[in-house]
């Protein structure tokens, strides 16, 4: 509702809002208890929108539109508000006629500026004649009244040229106001395109910072509004939608922050606007460590897993029942604090933090601050490493730890050593082929209504890019993935999530997280673990028939792969081995990767394959149970 959404958009640190006629109109409250609602919010009504069919139409409905206008004038002076948005006529009754659009935006430009009004003329991108900015700009410029100007929207701009040039040239005093959205690129037809997928900025496909700098360019001061329409945004909780929205426009402000806008092209200097400018993201070196929560039926499965895979249990908290597991430069901690056993037979068994290394973790957290990340309170004895966390909108909690050459406290101390001997496995020795490296990316699941605001926060929080993207149909549903990653591709974070889920028939893991850890060579990895007693996950012989017709791999190196069930993908860059544990505990699995050159996805396209095998290998007890 409105008076929800207001309260929202304050608290996330807005300063003004555009009042949308449908919100209005369905509110119980009055145009003036909504003005005083948002003096009490501080929030200023800068729009009211939107009013539509109104130019280029016939005497008689002109006069009707005319009156129509007054009525709305006389609501907004109730709200407060001081611009009408006009949006490019879709009316039947219409006419092609630029003079006669200009004439009748005139007169209603007339009328507005009497009740100290101003009219925001917008192309919309799928308007019966006026559908492009320019076309929008000839006609403001030909009725040539003061109180008639442009409202840009990047959706209305961007979805029909994506690469616009010429916005800098505009009268900054015609410049009224301005919309950002983002949209993924999608071939379909635009008013659908517009009303069910725009995203926040940074969360599509479109150059919303070439966009806005060109807007600034031209000497726009105005506020930088977010318009945005989408099936999930309209179901979502208004509050983390605020923040979210908010975040997007830090970021945005950020990124345009850093390119030159400070002359038109006409040559003459334009007034700068304060843009955000959150603390610079210092160098991050890859993953510290990442924190399973277990319970006594999967911390069982997780620690033979580990052990299996070359894993040595080496510290115990000094503090709390937490364990640390490592091998290379891989760290993998299992908190037993506060967590019950599962009631399905398999065990709690989830990823609920991750920890980064940073060149800054001081400055790490000032930037997370500043992209609105929740501060998370942390339990810690009196000689305890003093680590900064914050909160992911998947409840992921992130911790900044020092890295490279910088100081600060070294989360590790916080466990005691554990020696040989104490009934867990030793450290493995020296490096050999085939041993466990670093965390090569780590795997998160995401509801649907999630996944834009955690892409949003990972890549703005922790400066990542995006790496890789796909959709698939897996066994139960379609599913997408993204990859993002800091530029020397050290740290990976993988997002993942059903687009619709039903059905009973989904596996009792519907949302599967895991750990990949990278080696020199896949293939002695997958017999060492073997050899300890890893069940490595079967994957079907229809597979490698499969793969046998797609690449036409070296036999021997087929049958290698068939035998150990080593799933492959490659790309222009390079190649990719990977294999995979059965899931461990509720949702937990580990994967070992190869990457040979410069590969730079993550297998994605097995994943559906990986999926299957996950399910039919989790059902096969269920069914022999029943049976």
């Amino acid at each position: 509702m409105l008076e929800d959404k207001l309260r929202a958009v304050a608290a996330a640190g807005f300063d003004g809002v555009e009042i949308f006629e449908n919100d209005l109109v369905v509110s119980a409250m009055t145009p003036e208890s909504v003005r005083a609602l948002c003096a009490d919010l501080g929030l200023t009504i800068d729009l009211y929108q939107p009013f539509r069919d109104f130019e280029a139409v016939p005497d008689g409905l002109h006069a009707a539109n005319l009156r129509r206008a007054e009525r709305k004038f006389d609501l907004m002076e109730r709200l407060g508000a001081g611009t009408v948005l006009v949006c490019s006529t879709l009316s039947p009754h219409a006419v092609d006629d630029d003079g006669l659009a200009a004439q009748q935006l005139r007169a209603l430009a007339d009328r507005a500026d009497a009740r100290g009004i101003r009219v925001a003329y917008e192309a919309l991108a799928w308007g019966r004649f006026v559908n492009s900015w320019e076309h929008s700009w000839q006609i403001v410029r030909r009725a040539d009244h003061p109180a008639l100007g442009l409202c840009l929207d990047s959706f209305h701009v961007l979805s029909r040229d994506p690469a616009p040039t010429g916005v800098d040239t505009v009268d900054a005093a015609k410049l009224f106001f301005l919309q950002l959205a983002d949209a993924p690129r999608l071939d379909m037809d635009v008013l659908q395109w517009s009303r069910h997928h725009r995203l926040f900025p940074g969360q599509g496909s479109f150059d919303l910072p070439d966009f806005l700098a060109q807007v600034l360019a031209a000497g726009y001061e105005g506020p930088l509004s977010l318009e945005v329409f989408n099936d999930v945004f309209r179901q979502t909780d208004p509050g983390p939608a605020a923040v979210d929205a908010m975040r997007s426009l830090v970021a945005l402000e950020e990124a345009v922050s850093e390119r030159e806008y400070g002359y038109g092209a006409a040559g003459r200097a334009r007034p700068r606007v304060e843009l955000a400018a959150p603390p610079p993201a210092p160098g991050l070196l890859g993953h510290a460590f990442v924190e399973l929560t277990v319970d006594d039926e999967s911390a069982p499965q997780i620690t033979s897993a580990l052990s299996a895979l070359g894993f040595a249990h080496t510290g115990r908290h000094r503090s709390k029942p937490v364990e640390l597991w490592q091998q290379g430069g891989s760290n993998v901690v299992l908190n037993r604090d506060g967590n019950t056993t599962g009631t399905d037979g398999t065990g709690t068994a989830e990823v609920v933090a991750l920890a980064v290394e940073s060149r800054d973790p001081g400055q790490s957290a000032r930037r997370a601050e500043a992209l609105l990340a929740t501060p998370l309170p942390r339990r810690r004895g009196p000689e305890e490493a003093e680590l900064t966390a914050v909160a992911a909108p998947d409840g992921t909690q992130l911790f900044f730890c020092p890295g490279g050459e910088a100081r600060g406290p070294d989360w590790r101390a916080d466990f005691a050593p554990v020696a040989a001997g104490e009934g867990v496995a030793a450290d493995p020795g020296p490096p050999r082929p085939g041993r466990l490296g670093r965390i090569d990316h780590v795997a998160l699941a995401q509801p649907n209504d999630q996944f834009a605001g955690s892409m949003t926060f990972y890549q703005s929080v922790l400066d990542l890019r995006e790496r890789d993207f796909a959709e698939y149909g897996a066994p139960f549903g379609l599913v997408r993935s993204r990859t993002v990653g800091n530029v020397s591709g050290e740290l990976r974070i993988a997002m993942h999530g059903a687009l619709l889920r039903r059905g009973g028939w989904a596996p009792s893991v519907p949302d599967p997280e895991h750990i990949a850890f990278a080696t020199d060579d896949v293939f002695a990895a997958a017999r060492d673990a073997l050899e300890r007693g890893l069940e490595i996950l079967p994957i079907t012989d229809n597979y490698y028939d499969d793969l046998d017709a797609r690449y036409a791999p070296e036999p021997r190196l087929l049958e290698t792969m068939r035998g150990l069930n080593i799933l492959y993908d490659r790309d222009e860059h390079g190649e990719f081995f990977h294999f995979c544990t059965g899931l461990l505990g509720s949702r937990v699995f580990f994967e070992v990767v190869q990457r040979v050159g410069g590969y730079r996805g993550d297998g994605a396209v097995n994943a559906p394959v990986r999926m299957a095998a996950h399910r039919q290998a989790r059902h096969v007890p269920e069914q022999a149970a029943s049976a």
